[in-house]
């Protein structure tokens, strides 16, 4: 192949295609020299050629680039580049290594890939992730379109690719488990759920070997580059066969009605810390991409918990950033982000915490921009360093919505019975006002959950007391110690049947207020069928049965899974969880959507320290809807005074937690009337009623 290159061009970054050959550009500062290395194939332990980037004909400011006549999509490539190894100047160039592009679309070389040997001096070119040169005009979208469900209509359901089919028993053709195709085969699953969002863990490319010796890093929270489908969450093994085996997947979910939105990780990467492998950032100008300790630059600030922070608004990195977001929603058709550890994105490129509103540069931006105008933008609006910002994402900008840590915490510390709690329950119920005062905005950018994949879920919750790390080879030191949990009386399973019926009913109870709440429910994978990780708190390590969703759940917990079924379907039928604007909470307006307080007596809530009971009374005038919410988390029978209703109307039940699975939960056309004027709650239950004429 003739060689005779171009000077190129300083846009676009990456690798860019053209009819006469292929245009590569790379930003970096500091560097002295730059070589592309071109390999012949996937895993070839040299590259075929090195083609050496002259600062005076391939530099344009600080933008490396050359244009190689001849070049089609599907060229493997790489990079190295020199500069000086100064650590405590912020600088940790090493030639020796072999670089991915941070602007790679496409990634092969897993199976000789060795993190052990990115770190370890000496060249590792033979073990060494490279990138393929894709074009993506050639892939078939149909008539995919971003389908854009309001949040008042969305049921989120957070996931895990691999973990949802990988299981023996799911069912799904053995080639294909654990991967988007995989995935695609249980869209009918989530459909008859009724979920309308996945939002998926990592999907970028990341390091499976950042983990102890002898474990995985599974959930992704690792990320090499941010442009990139993981490979291994492909059937397809070709070079290109993530990406297309990705936007296979998220067409299918896009036909069944269903949104996908991707758990994006802009805090950190997975180079680590000072001690950390070379892959991309670092050893392509290490002081523009990371947060390096002013004192000493040698190390890194680590707001993240992983070893680094990267640099989120410093320019060239704030444009990576967006320019990842852009290309996974114009180009992948994804419907939407969380962002992890989001309040890293408001400190500023020395690490401090941003005060002033316009000074928000990264957030603005990216809420701004014209290809991201139609995406959810959700927050987890903190970081590991004490940074904790729910509310303020709301409050500083117009799109993006949070998740709602407290509404987690205050719901599971009044379902467990904890004393206090009352009041805090109630503004969770109503869209917590006191976290979200803004009177214009959505109530439902509160993304309201009870578990996700940080911390236990739901069956751990009601089943064990104390987390059960040990399997992660930390002395059950990782993950959070305070889980706000209560094992109902025996830790881990049992046989006991009066533990296990007070178990369900008290998962019952955690989802029947997620749902009747104002704001988005988001439900964690396996939730509906009480999956469980036999009390490890922290599985991102575990790629196995703990943290795989198990499909004979589906049958033993068919019961649960019904509930959560219908209630999913009653809830998204009723204009009352439509509602965009906070209910108003009076007792005599009955023109507008509005909840009224109330105690075990009409109109006298118990706001008091001891209180463990609440109820409600929810109304729809123009809808015709009125439920009335009963909430008992003492652990004795208490008995609630019921609303008057029009002549003619009955308050009916539809869900008593404390009821026999069979009859837990009734349609409404099926539900009991209840033909008296008061309701025996039995202790650590919920009751919903809804008003309707005798037939």
């Amino acid at each position: 192949m003739d060689l005779n290159t171009l000077p190129g061009e300083s846009h676009p970054l990456g690798a860019t295609v053209y009819p006469t050959g292929v245009n590569f550009c790379l930003f970096s500062k500091h560097a002295r020299i730059v070589e592309l290395l071109l390999f012949k194939e996937s895993n070839a332990p040299q590259p075929s050629y090195i083609l050496v980037l002259e600062r005076e004909t391939n530099r344009t400011h600080y933008y490396w680039h050359i244009f190689v006549p001849g070049l089609t999509a599907g060229q493997v490539y790489a990079y190295r580049v020199h500069g000086p190894f100064e650590p405590e100047n912020g600088h940790r160039f090493d030639s020796n290594k072999v670089l991915l592009d941070p602007y790679g679309k496409a990634i092969v070389g897993s199976s000789i890939y060795s993190r052990n040997a990115a770190f370890q001096s000496g060249d590792n070119c033979a073990q060494a992730l490279r990138n393929v040169v894709i074009d993506n005009s050639n892939y078939e979208w149909e008539d995919d379109h971003p389908l854009r469900i309001p949040y008042s209509q969305s049921i989120i359901y957070e996931m895990h690719v691999r973990g949802f089919t990988r299981h023996p028993n799911s069912d799904v053709k053995p080639d294909k488990k654990g991967t988007y195709a995989g995935l695609i085969e249980k869209i009918p699953y989530l459909k008859s759920l009724g979920i309308t969002a996945v939002e998926l863990l990592p999907v970028h490319y990341f390091d499976c070997e950042d983990a102890r010796s002898g474990l995985t890093n599974y959930w992704g929270y690792s990320t090499i580059n941010f442009f990139t489908p993981h490979r291994i969450y492909s059937s397809d093994k070709s070079s290109l066969g993530p990406l297309n085996e990705f936007r296979d997947m998220v067409k299918a979910l896009h036909k069944a009605g269903i949104e996908v939105i991707l758990d994006v990780v802009f805090n950190h990467t997975a180079e680590g810390d000072e001690g950390g492998p070379t892959l991309c950032f670092r050893g392509i100008d290490n002081a523009t991409y990371y947060i390096l300790d002013a004192d000493n630059l040698a190390h890194y600030k680590n707001y993240s918990g992983c070893g680094n922070t990267f640099r989120g608004n410093h320019p060239i990195v704030a444009r990576l950033i967006v320019d990842s977001l852009r290309y996974w929603v114009s180009e992948m058709h994804v419907d939407g982000f969380r962002f992890d550890l989001a309040s890293i994105l408001t400190r500023d490129a020395s690490g401090t915490p941003i005060k002033d509103r316009q000074a928000l540069d990264l957030l603005w931006i990216i809420e701004s921009d014209p290809i991201l105008a139609g995406t959810k933008l959700i927050a987890e609006a903190w970081d590991a360093a004490g940074l904790y910002d729910v509310g303020r994402f709301v409050e500083l900008t117009d799109r993006f919505a949070e998740w709602n840590g407290p509404f987690r915490d205050d719901i599971r510390r009044f379902v467990k019975g904890d004393l206090g709690i009352v009041p805090c329950l109630a503004a969770r119920i109503i869209g917590s006002p006191d976290i979200y005062p803004r009177i214009d905005m959505d109530t439902n950018l509160s993304i309201n959950f009870v578990t996700c994949h940080d911390g236990f879920s739901l069956n751990d919750l009601v089943s064990y007391n104390e987390k059960h790390n040990e399997a992660n080879g930390e002395n059950n030191c990782d993950g959070c110690n305070d889980n706000l949990s209560w094992n109902c009386g025996v830790e881990g399973e049992t046989d006991n049947s009066q533990i296990n019926v007070l178990r369900l009913q008290q998962i019952k109870n955690f989802l029947t207020i997620l749902f009747i709440s104002q704001g988005t429910p988001m439900i964690l994978m396996g939730d509906e069928v009480s999956r469980t990780s036999k009390g490890n708190n922290n599985i991102y390590c575990q790629d196995n049965e703990l943290s795989w969703f198990d499909w004979d759940d589906v049958d033993r917990q068919f019961d649960l899974w019904c509930f959560v079924t219908k209630l999913i379907h009653f809830t998204q039928g009723l204009e009352l969880f439509r509602q965009e604007q906070r209910l108003e909470v009076t007792y005599t307006n009955f023109y507008h959507p509005q909840i009224s307080w109330h105690g075990t007596k009409l109109r006298h809530p118990d706001w008091s320290y001891h209180s463990r009971c609440l109820a409600f009374s929810m109304r729809h005038p123009d809808a015709d809807e009125h439920l009335h919410v009963m909430l008992n988390a003492y652990w004795k029978s208490l008995k609630f005074e019921l609303p008057v209703l029009d002549h003619g109307d009955y308050w009916h039940r539809i869900i008593d937690t404390a009821l026999p699975s069979s009859e837990s939960f009734c349609k409404l056309d099926e539900g009991n009337a209840v033909k008296t004027n008061s309701y025996h709650v039995r202790g650590q239950s919920s009751v919903v009623l809804m008003a309707k004429p005798m037939l």
